[in-house]
C-alpha cells in the first residue's frame, strides 16, 4: 500500500519515507526486547528497575500499576534494552497497535520480553510527533494488517521498519505534537486529580468507620441486590438499532475512576425485556462478580447489565458512596465467598448475607455531605477528559495529513 493511498494527497513541503529509514538517519534503531532465555520469571524482584512488558503498554503511555522489576545488576547485563526518553515501546503480540511513549521519568527502564523498542535518534523528527503519528487510525490499520501469526498478530522489526512515514518540517512537527500533547496533558492531569479526590473520599470513609457506632445488618437487608443477563445474540430484534446502554465487566476494566459514563454495547426495548432487573437507575453501584471479581463503578447513566455483575441499588439511608467504599474494604471477603470450577464467581445468594455495619444516620449524613462534592468533581473531570479525547482523536488524523494546519487550531479549548 503506497503512502499516497494510505494518507491521501500531502502538502508539498512534507516528506515521505519509512519508519526504519527515519531511525537509521537519526542514528537510532528498531529492536525486540530480550528473549525469555535472557530474562526468567525468577529474575523479577520486589524493588528494582521497572520492566515494560506488553501488559504495561497502554495508549501512548506506560501503565505503571503492577509493573515487574529487575535488579540493577540484571539491568546492566541487559543494558542494550534500556529505554531512553523519546523512545517508543510496542507490544509485539496481541494488540500490536498499542505503544508507549517513554517520558523522562521512565528513562533507564527496561524494554521487556514480548516488547519492541523504537529509537528515533536525533535531529530528523520530533519523538512526540512520531508517537502521535503512530496513533493515526490509518497507520494502526496498516500495522494490524501486516502483523503476522496464525493464532494472534505478532510484530517484528521488519514490519516496523517498513511502516510508511510522512512528516512536515520539524517546527510544524513540534507544533502538532504541542497541540495534541496539551490535550493529553490535561487528560492526565484530570486522571491524577481524580485519584487524589478518591483518596480524600476514602480517608473520610475510613475516619467515619474507625469511630464505630452503628447497627450490624446483612447486605440484603439494607440494599437491593440484582443481576443481569445477555439477550440472545441470535435475535437481531434485541440488538439492531438499540440505544439502551448495556454493560459488561469489560466496560469497567479500563476505567480510571469508579464512574460509568458509557457502554460499548446497546440493546433495544425488546432486549431490555429479556433482563429481569430491567433498566437500572443512575447512581447504581456495579460490582463485577466474575472473571475477574472486583471491578467497581457508580453508574451515571441508566443501564442494563449482563450476568457478570452484581448490581446494588442503594437508598438514602445506605447511599452509593458508602457502599462503594465498603465494597473496597471487604473485597477479600467477597472473593473468599466466591466459588466455581471454571472461574470464581460471587453469587447474589452468597453476597446478600454478608455482614455490614451501617453508621448512625447523623454520621452517614455528614459523610455524604462531605464526599458528594468530591465525587461530583470526579464525574466532571471524566466528562471533560472524554470531550478532550474526542477532540484529540478528531484532530489527529487531520493534522497528520495536513488537512488541518496548526494555525487553524491554535487556541482551541485554550490549547
Amino acid at each position: 500500500m503506497g503512502i499516497e493511498s494510505l494518507l491521501g494527497e500531502l502538502p508539498a513541503t512534507w516528506e515521505t519515507t519509512t519508519l526504519g529509514n527515519i531511525c537509521q538517519r537519526g542514528g537510532g534503531f528498531i529492536q525486540t526486547g530480550p528473549f525469555g532465555s535472557q530474562l526468567h520469571a525468577a529474575d523479577y524482584v520486589e524493588a528494582g528497575i521497572p520492566t515494560i512488558m506488553p501488559k504495561n503498554i497502554g495508549e501512548n503511555k506506560v501503565i505503571e500499576e503492577g509493573i515487574s522489576r529487575i535488579t540493577q545488576k540484571d539491568a546492566e547485563r541487559l543494558s542494550k534494552y534500556r529505554v531512553k526518553s523519546g523512545d517508543i515501546v510496542y507490544s509485539r503480540r496481541g494488540d500490536v497497535t498499542l505503544r508507549a511513549f517513554i517520558r523522562e521519568q521512565q528513562n533507564g527502564w527496561l524494554c521487556g520480553t514480548g516488547s519492541l523498542l523504537v529509537r528515533l535518534g536525533e535531529g530528523i523528527v520530533d519523538p512526540r510527533f512520531v508517537s502521535y503519528y503512530l496513533s493515526d487510525p490509518s497507520i494502526r490499520e496498516w500495522i494490524q494488517q501486516h502483523a503476522v501469526g496464525a493464532t494472534m498478530p505478532n510484530l517484528n522489526t521488519s514490519i516496523m521498519e517498513a511502516v510508511p512515514f510522512i512528516y512536515p518540517p520539524i517546527p510544524e512537527q513540534r507544533a502538532i505534537a504541542g497541540i495534541l500533547g496539551a490535550l493529553d496533558d490535561k487528560i492526565e492531569l484530570n486522571r491524577r486529580m481524580n485519584r487524589t479526590l478518591e483518596s480524600v473520599a476514602r480517608a473520610v470513609y475510613k475516619n467515619m468507620m474507625q469511630v464505630e457506632g452503628g447497627e450490624e445488618k446483612t447486605v440484603g437487608e439494607v440494599v437491593t441486590v440484582v443481576g443481569g443477563t445477555t439477550p440472545s445474540r441470535a435475535n437481531p430484534a434485541f440488538w439492531e438499532g438499540g440505544d439502551i446502554h448495556w454493560a459488561t465487566p469489560k466496560d469497567l476494566a479500563p476505567l480510571q475512576s469508579p464512574v460509568l459514563l458509557d457502554t460499548s454495547s446497546r440493546i433495544t426495548e425488546f432486549g431490555l425485556q429479556e433482563i429481569s432487573s430491567g433498566l437500572l437507575p443512575v447512581r447504581t453501584v456495579l460490582l463485577s462478580s466474575r472473571a475477574p471479581i472486583g471491578y467497581l463503578a457508580i453508574t451515571q447513566i441508566p443501564v442494563a447489565i449482563n450476568q457478570g455483575f452484581i448490581a446494588i441499588k442503594c437508598t438514602k439511608e445506605v447511599p452509593n458512596y458508602f457502599i462503594l467504599n465498603w465494597l473496597k474494604d471487604h473485597m477479600e471477603e467477597i472473593i473468599g465467598r466466591a466459588n466455581g470450577t471454571t472461574f470464581l464467581e460471587i453469587s447474589k445468594s452468597n453476597f446478600r448475607p454478608m455482614k455490614i455495619i451501617v453508621p448512625l444516620p447523623e454520621k452517614m449524613k455528614v459523610f455524604v455531605e462531605t464526599v458528594e462534592s468530591l465525587y461530583q468533581k470526579i464525574v466532571a473531570n471524566l466528562k471533560e477528559s472524554r470531550t478532550l479525547a474526542s477532540l484529540r482523536d478528531t484532530l489527529l488524523p487531520k493534522l497528520m495529513r495536513g488537512e488541518v494546519r496548526v494555525k487553524d487550531v491554535e487556541g482551541v479549548h485554550g490549547y
